[in-house]
């Protein structure tokens, strides 16, 4: 089997309040879903649940993302998320903080080789 890379999107999401690194990734992933519709897989005799999606998030603490949460962001394909060191902590007031995740989702189909 080989994989080829047909999409890859980018999204970025916000939790306001909480430093939830979870929702961040999770509205990041959302974010960048809606930017594609992807409508392909009949023209290479796929369905979308032949693709394979893999998503980086990337949060300041990244053992606090619940990625199994993350995953069910996405309807369909073989999924498998990472999340790595990255995004954005912006202090506010007190203790309060805005976290900043940032999300790369690369969806692959089989080429049958």
């Amino acid at each position: 089997m080989a994989k080829v890379r047909c999409i890859t999107e980018m999204g970025m999401g916000v939790d306001v309040h909480g430093k939830d690194g979870t929702k961040a990734a999770r509205r990041a992933v959302s974010d960048a879903l809606r930017h594609s519709s992807l409508s392909f897989f009949p023209l290479v005799g796929k369905t979308r649940d032949d693709m394979f999606v893999d998503v980086t998030v990337a949060v300041p603490d990244p053992s606090g993302v619940d990625t199994a949460a993350v995953a069910k962001e996405l309807p369909y394909g073989k999924i498998t998320v990472k999340a790595v060191q990255g995004g954005l902590e912006v202090p506010y007031e007190g203790k309060d903080s805005i976290l900043i995740a940032n999300a790369a989702i690369i969806v692959y189909i089989d080429d049958g080789k």
